[in-house]
């Protein structure tokens, strides 16, 4: 039975490597977060300013492949 205590072992360090994954990802998650409500409205996660193109939306009804008569 020799096996036994390689494959405990073996999950063993599998599951830390679990926990650490975990760890790692609930850390970057928190700076993200944490980034994202010190940056001000317009910034992407770079710092630098963004500008937003909107278009307009056509009204209900309206078809913009067929023009107005």
């Amino acid at each position: 039975m020799p096996n036994k205590q390689k494959t405990t072992f073996q999950k063993r360090q599998k599951e830390l490597a679990r926990q650490e994954k975990q760890r790692r990802k609930m850390e970057r998650r928190a700076e993200r977060k944490l980034l994202k409500t010190q940056r001000g409205p317009g910034q992407d996660l770079t710092g630098e300013e963004t500008t937003e193109v909107l278009r307009p939306q056509a009204a209900p009804g309206d078809d913009p492949a067929r023009p107005a008569s």
